[in-house]
C-alpha cells in the first residue's frame, strides 16, 4: 500500500470487548510492522510478494492465531485476535491482510474435519508460512448460491475422482494446498456437498486462467479433469462439506469487517494529515467547516462499524452464541462505511487522490472487493432480515 508501512493506533482496545492478551497481540503486530518486513516486499511481483509475506508472518508467529495447531480445535480460534490482526495489517498493507486471512480461511476446514494424519501433514506448514493455503468454494454459477455448485467428486474404490471448475479462488495458482468443495450427491442442494484436500501436483488438477483485478491479488480459475485423490483426503463425513464451509466462514466473517476498518482508519488518518497541512485561502483545508463536517462523519461512522465488528467477535468468543445476524451486520456496515470514508478521503486530496501511487488511491481500489466477497452487501441484508424473522 505504501513504501513505508504505518502502525495503527488502537485507542479502542480499552473497550470491554478485549482482554490483556489482545494488547499483547497488538504489540506483536506493531513489532512486525516496525521491523520493516512489509517495506521489503516488492508489490510488483504479486505471487512472490504473497509467498514472502506469509513466510515473514509465520516466522513472526502472527499466523498462530489464525491457523489451528495439528492437535488444536479450529472452533476455539479467537475471532477478536483475528479481527485485530486483520485491522492492523490492512491499515499497513492490503496485500499483507489478504495473505494473512487466506492462511486461516484455507486451512480452517482441514482443522475442523481432517483426519489426524492429514492435519499433521498440512497444518504445521500452513501455520509456519511454509505453505500457502486456498479455499476453493465459488464457481461461475455458484457464488452467493453455493447450493448451485456443479463441480463433482465421485467415489471410485478408495479414491474420489473430481471434475469441474472453481473460480475467483484466492491464492489460486500459487497455493500449496487447496480445500475444495464438490458435489458428492448424498442429498439435493447443500446437503450433497463434501470437502476435500487437493494438492497442485495431483493428476488432473490445472489452472484454467489467472484473474487480474483492480487491487492486485493472486486469483485463478481451477480446472479438474478426472482428478483422482485418495478418499483419506475427504474432510468430515460425506455430505458435510457445506457445513464445514459455513463453520469456517463463521470463524472469519467478522474479520472481513475488521479489514475494512483497517482501510477506513488509514484513509481517515491520511485525510487528517492532509487537512492539517494543505494550505488554501489563507488557512488550511482543515479550517474549512465542510472539511470538519466530513471528518466528523468519517470518524463517527468508522467507530460505529468497529463497535458492530467487535460485538460480533466478542459474542462468538465469549458468549459462545450464534453470530449469523451480528457478523452480517458488521460486514455490511464496515465495508460500506469504509467505501464512503475512503471516497471522501480521495475527494479531499483532489487531483492527488486519483494519482496512481497515492495511499488513498490504493485504498480506493482495495476496498471495493470487500463489499462483494464472502457474501455481498445485498446478501448480508437478506441474512439479517431472515434471522430477524426467525423465533430466537
Amino acid at each position: 500500500m505504501s513504501s513505508v508501512a504505518k502502525v495503527i493506533r488502537r485507542e479502542w482496545l480499552d473497550w470491554p470487548f478485549f482482554e490483556p492478551r489482545h494488547h499483547a497481540i497488538g504489540d506483536v503486530l506493531d513489532r512486525f510492522v516496525q521491523s520493516g518486513a512489509l517495506d521489503k516486499i516488492d508489490h510488483s511481483d504479486i505471487d512472490g510478494a504473497c509467498r514472502r509475506l506469509v513466510r515473514a508472518m509465520g516466522e513472526a508467529g502472527l499466523l498462530d492465531c489464525a491457523v489451528a495447531a495439528p492437535d488444536g480445535d479450529a472452533a476455539t480460534i479467537d475471532s477478536r485476535s483475528i479481527c485485530l490482526s486483520r485491522e492492523s495489517l490492512a491499515y499497513a498493507d492490503g496485500l499483507a491482510d489478504f495473505a494473512f486471512a487466506m492462511q486461516g480461511l484455507g486451512s480452517g476446514a482441514i482443522a475442523l474435519g481432517g483426519a489426524a494424519e492429514l492435519r499433521k501433514a498440512v497444518l504445521p506448514k500452513v501455520r509456519s508460512g511454509e505453505w500457502l493455503a486456498a479455499f476453493a468454494l465459488s464457481e461461475k454459477e455458484a457464488g452467493s448460491d453455493v447450493a448451485a455448485m456443479s463441480c463433482t467428486a465421485r467415489a471410485d474404490g478408495n479414491d474420489y475422482v473430481i471434475d469441474g471448475e472453481k473460480t475467483w479462488i484466492s491464492n489460486g495458482g500459487i497455493a500449496d494446498v487447496y480445500t475444495l468443495f464438490a458435489r458428492t450427491g448424498e442429498a439435493p442442494g447443500a446437503r450433497g456437498i463434501s470437502a476435500f484436500v487437493v494438492f497442485p501436483d495431483d493428476p488432473g488438477f490445472g489452472i484454467a486462467e489467472r484473474i487480474d483485478v483492480i487491487a492486485p491479488h493472486p486469483l485463478a480459475t481451477l480446472r479438474f479433469t478426472n482428478c483422482r485423490i485418495p478418499a483419506s483426503r475427504r474432510l468430515g463425513t460425506p455430505g458435510s462439506g457445506f457445513k464445514l464451509a459455513m463453520q469456517t466462514l463463521d470463524i472469519f466473517r467478522a474479520s472481513v469487517a475488521a479489514a475494512a476498518l483497517g482501510f477506513a482508519r488509514r484513509a481517515l488518518d491520511e485525510a487528517l494529515s492532509h487537512a492539517r497541512n494543505r494550505h488554501m485561502f489563507g488557512a488550511t483545508l482543515g479550517d474549512l467547516q465542510l472539511t470538519q463536517a466530513a471528518l466528523g462523519d468519517m470518524a463517527t461512522d468508522t467507530d460505529a462499524a468497529a463497535l458492530l465488528t467487535y460485538r460480533a467477535a466478542w459474542r462468538r468468543d465469549v458468549q459462545k452464541l450464534s453470530t449469523t445476524r451480528e457478523a452480517a451486520m458488521a460486514k455490511l456496515t464496515a465495508t460500506e462505511t469504509a467505501q464512503r470514508v475512503i471516497d471522501r478521503a480521495v475527494q479531499m486530496f483532489g487531483g492527488r487522490g486519483v494519482r496512481k501511487g497515492e495511499i488513498v488511491e490504493s485504498l480506493y481500489r482495495e476496498i471495493r472487493a470487500l463489499r462483494i466477497y464472502e457474501g455481498a452487501t445485498e446478501v448480508q441484508k437478506l441474512i439479517v432480515a431472515r434471522d430477524l424473522l426467525k423465533p430466537r
